[in-house]
C-alpha cells in the first residue's frame, strides 16, 4: 500500500461529534442547540422570509405603481328571472333603467345596467312574454332567450365602449369576436398592396424579369446578325 492510496481516502469516514457528554466538552447540556423551542427539535426547517409569525416586511411596505382597480366599471346587476317575476313585467313590455328603478330592482342611474340570464325558480319554463330590453350590458343568454320569445335587446354600451369605438349591437362584434378584437387591437397593415408595382429602391417601377431577358437577348442578337456571313 502506498501513501497516496491512504491519503485519498482520508476523511471519507469521519466520526460524528459526540454531544451531551459533560460541560467540559463545550457541547454538554443543550448540546449546542440552545434552549427549548422549534430550533431545538429534530426536523426543524426555517421558511424563507419567516419572521416568527408577525406580519412579514414585504407585506408591511407600501404598494407603488399603476393599477386599473380604481378605473373598473361597476354595474347594477339584474337577473332576467327577477324581471319576469316582478308584476310590472309579467306581461312583457319595455325593460330599462327607469322602469327597473320604479320596480325597486335597482337603486338609481349612477351605475350602468347589466342584465344576466339567470331565470331562477319563477321562470324555469323560459321567457314567454315579449320584452324590449335596453341596457349597457346584456349577456348572450339573455339575448338568445328574449329574441326567441319575439322580443328585442339593445346593448347601449358603456363610456369605455364609446371611446374604443365598439358597437355591441353589430353582427360582426359578437362576444367572441369582440374579445379577440380587444386583445389584438388595431394592427397597422404593412407591406405592399395588391396590384402595386414593385419599386427598385429609388422610387421607380422595376421592370419585370421577362422584359429584361428579352432586351438582353435582342442586344446580343444584333451584332451576330450584322457580322454574319452573306
Amino acid at each position: 500500500m502506498m501513501i497516496h492510496e491512504i491519503t485519498a481516502l482520508a476523511g471519507a469516514n469521519r466520526k460524528p461529534t459526540r454531544v451531551g457528554r459533560g460541560e467540559s466538552s463545550g457541547l454538554g447540556k443543550t448540546s449546542g442547540k440552545g434552549h427549548k423551542g422549534a430550533r431545538a427539535r429534530a426536523g426543524y426547517s426555517l421558511k424563507k422570509a419567516f419572521e416568527g409569525g408577525q406580519t412579514p416586511y414585504f407585506r408591511r411596505i407600501s404598494k407603488r405603481g399603476f393599477s386599473n382597480f380604481k378605473y373598473r366599471t361597476e354595474f347594477w346587476i339584474v337577473n332576467l328571472g327577477d324581471v319576469l317575476a316582478h308584476e310590472d313585467f309579467a306581461k312583457g313590455g319595455v325593460v330599462n333603467a327607469e322602469r327597473l328603478i320604479k320596480a325597486g330592482l335597482i337603486r338609481d342611474t349612477t351605475r350602468p345596467l347589466k342584465v344576466l340570464g339567470d331565470l331562477g325558480e319563477a321562470a324555469k319554463g323560459g321567457v314567454k312574454v315579449k320584452l324590449e330590453i335596453t341596457a349597457e350590458r346584456v349577456t348572450a343568454k339573455v339575448r338568445e332567450l328574449v329574441t326567441k320569445a319575439g322580443g328585442s335587446v339593445t346593448e347601449a354600451g358603456t363610456r369605455r365602449d364609446e371611446i374604443r369605438g365598439i358597437d355591441r349591437n353589430s353582427d360582426d362584434q359578437t362576444p367572441k369576436n369582440l374579445t379577440r378584437k380587444l386583445k389584438r387591437g388595431k394592427r397597422k397593415t404593412t407591406g405592399k398592396t395588391e396590384g402595386a408595382a414593385a419599386t427598385d429602391g429609388v422610387g421607380q417601377a422595376a421592370e419585370p424579369a421577362a422584359e429584361k431577358s428579352k432586351k438582353k437577348d435582342g442586344k446580343a442578337a444584333k451584332p451576330e446578325a450584322a457580322g454574319g456571313e452573306g
